[in-house]
């Protein structure tokens, strides 16, 4: 059984998003909020194969872009899987540095997180990028992206329940416990 509200981070291609389907699909039928957008033929591949592995009969819903559109109404039960923050969060970067842009995209990651409610009945895992251990963007859209989104995992981390890094497709319980299965 999943807590309310499960945080996956993991560096790109370490398994997080495949790792949180499997948390997902043990706790029952879902509902996939997808945020990439197939801007390129690299990245509409990369998103086939994110919906050939999920879980059968999932809903899913597309979150891609930067509207501010509320999010469905979602079911009284069964888990929602959030994948991924970083590329809900490129296209609501601020176009210049500062706090202003922070607060409003840090406001805007509280509506969502609050739009979907985590509860025992309907638990919400979100998958993000941890992309503060790699190599400091030349750029400072780059720079904003990645201290954005650091404040963004730590927005979600003090809300989680749980929280889990995956790391070369294995998992490490940061905050609660691991089920017996999911430790494999």
């Amino acid at each position: 059984m999943l807590p309310p509200l499960t945080l996956v981070l993991g560096p790109v291609r370490s398994g997080k998003s495949a790792f949180a389907e499997r948390l997902c699909a043990a706790a029952g039928v879902g509902t996939y909020l997808a945020t990439a957008v197939a801007s390129d033929g690299e990245m509409a591949d990369r998103i086939a194969a994110h919906r050939a592995r999920r879980p059968a009969g999932w809903r899913t819903v597309e979150l891609g872009g930067a509207g501010a559109a509320p999010l469905p109404r979602l079911p009284p039960a069964g888990p929602v899987l959030l994948d991924g923050l970083g590329l809900w969060l490129a296209p609501r970067l601020p176009a210049a540095p500062g706090p202003a842009g922070e607060t409003e995209a840090l406001a805007a990651l509280d509506r969502l997180l609050a739009s979907a409610r985590p509860s025992a009945r309907r638990p919400l895992v979100v998958v993000s990028e941890e992309v503060g251990w790699g190599v400091v963007p030349t750029s400072p859209a780059g720079r904003r992206f990645r201290d954005l989104l650091g404040l963004c995992n730590q927005r979600c981390a003090a809300a989680a329940d749980q929280v889990v890094l995956v790391v070369a497709g294995c998992p490490l319980w940061l905050r609660g416990a691991p089920p017996p299965e999911a430790s494999r």
